[in-house]
């Protein structure tokens, strides 16, 4: 994967995907604040979001679209400003 396909850029927010040994890892940061999505590896587990990377789950979710909402609102934004990268876009079931 290239940068462009792991992190975007927009409306004042970063969103850097990444995976781990054990999830896909979608985070959001803004002003300092940040909001994050994770997944298991293999992709087919309801969505955790995160206040931080490492952070205890707030909410999980079946669809990408309702994770983003609950992202956006940790940060103060509409849904639609958050960028998300090439490699993130089939997060979700």
């Amino acid at each position: 994967m290239t940068d462009g396909d792991t992190e975007a850029t927009g409306n004042g927010i970063t969103a850097r995907y990444d995976e781990t040994a054990a999830e896909r890892v979608l985070t959001f940061e803004r002003d300092g604040a940040t909001a994050v999505v994770a997944q298991n590896r293999e992709g087919y587990a309801m969505l955790k979001v995160r206040p931080s990377r490492d952070g205890d789950e707030l909410e999980r979710y079946y669809g990408f679209d309702m994770a983003l909402d609950h992202a956006a609102e940790l940060l103060g934004v509409r849904p639609t400003d958050l960028p998300v990268p090439d490699a993130a876009a089939d997060m979700g079931m």
